[in-house]
C-alpha cells in the first residue's frame, strides 16, 4: 500500500465515525428517553425518636450475646496435635 492509501483509509474512518456518532444519537437516544423521573429524598435532621418499648427494653433478647453450643474445653481448636 502506498502513502496515499493510508491517508485515504484514515479519512474514511474518521468521517464514518463522526457520521455514525450523530446518527446513533438520533436513533437510540430520543428526547423522550433523556428525561428521567426520580424520587426526592426527605431532609435528614439530627433529631432521633426513641424506639418502641415493645421491642427495645431491658428484658428483650440480646442478639450480640455469645452463644456456646455443646461442651468444648479446647482453647486452641486449630492447633491440635491429633485428629
Amino acid at each position: 500500500m502506498k502513502q496515499k492509501d493510508y491517508a485515504l483509509i484514515l479519512v474514511i474512518v474518521f468521517f464514518s465515525g463522526i457520521i455514525s456518532f450523530f446518527i446513533s444519537g438520533k436513533i437510540f437516544v430520543t428526547p423522550d428517553n433523556r428525561q428521567q423521573k426520580v424520587q426526592t429524598v426527605d431532609v435528614i435532621d439530627s433529631s432521633f425518636q426513641k424506639p418502641s418499648e415493645k421491642y427495645f427494653n431491658k428484658d428483650s433478647v440480646n442478639p450480640a450475646q455469645l452463644v456456646q453450643i455443646g461442651d468444648n474445653n479446647n482453647q486452641n481448636p486449630f492447633n491440635a496435635t491429633k485428629q
